[in-house]
């Protein structure tokens, strides 16, 4: 079973979303929360495996919660689940450490689907808002340096070539595929690349090559 904490400031929201997910035989309601601040409370009694996070709330909104929560409580994912698609709320709820941004619109089943790839690690953001981070990360101009980080030549041939099928939307299965490569070793890349670039989630690998790949190129 999947455990789960409901957080959302509108009482009819929360069991809408509960009525929902609790017809998943193998997702379960563990708890909700009201606000931010409740919400951090309730992970350290109850330990989601899995926390629905809304981003306008009162007292403490769920961007500050969010990175509260992955800061003390590492093994517990949290997934925006908001109305609001506004560029400022997706980059600092995964830059804090959020491993997906959905909105409420997005239909029962495919919200299921998501909690199960989030609790395997994978991220899960709503259609379109990839393109929409990256066409608002400027592109350094032609005539400036280029600032990778440090890790950058860290990295070795083969993680640089598991960047770039990242960066082209490709899932692990996908990249052991395509290298002849285990998952298993797929997800180990990953890790690595993440650490030596100090990137706190692949969406943020995925904006970095797609960034800065065609400029080394």
């Amino acid at each position: 079973m999947i455990r789960l904490l409901l957080v959302d400031d509108q009482h009819l929201i929360r069991q809408g979303l509960k009525a929902l997910l609790e017809l998943e035989p193998d997702l379960e309601i563990v708890g909700e929360a009201e606000n931010g601040s409740r919400a951090i409370q309730m992970v350290e009694t109850v330990k989601p495996d899995v926390v629905l996070m809304d981003v306008r709330m009162p007292i403490m909104d769920g961007v500050a919660a969010t990175r509260e929560i992955c800061q003390r409580f590492p093994s517990t994912k949290v997934l925006v689940l908001t109305r609001f698609d506004d560029d400022e709320y997706i980059s600092e709820s995964l830059r804090f450490g959020a491993v997906g941004y959905l909105l409420k619109d997005t239909p029962s089943e495919e919200l299921a689907a998501a909690i199960r790839m989030v609790q395997k690690g994978y991220t899960q953001l709503a259609p379109g808002l990839i393109e929409k981070m990256i066409a608002k990360v400027p592109a350094p101009a032609p005539t400036k340096t280029i600032n990778l980080p440090p890790g950058w030549n860290e990295l070795t041939p083969r993680e640089k070539e598991v960047l770039r099928l990242i960066a082209a939307g490709a899932s692990n299965r996908e990249i052991a595929r395509s290298l002849y490569i285990t998952e298993g070793t797929v997800k180990n890349h990953v890790t690595n690349i993440l650490n030596r670039l100090g990137l706190p989630s692949r969406t943020q690998a995925a904006i970095f090559a797609n960034t800065f790949l065609p400029l080394l190129e």
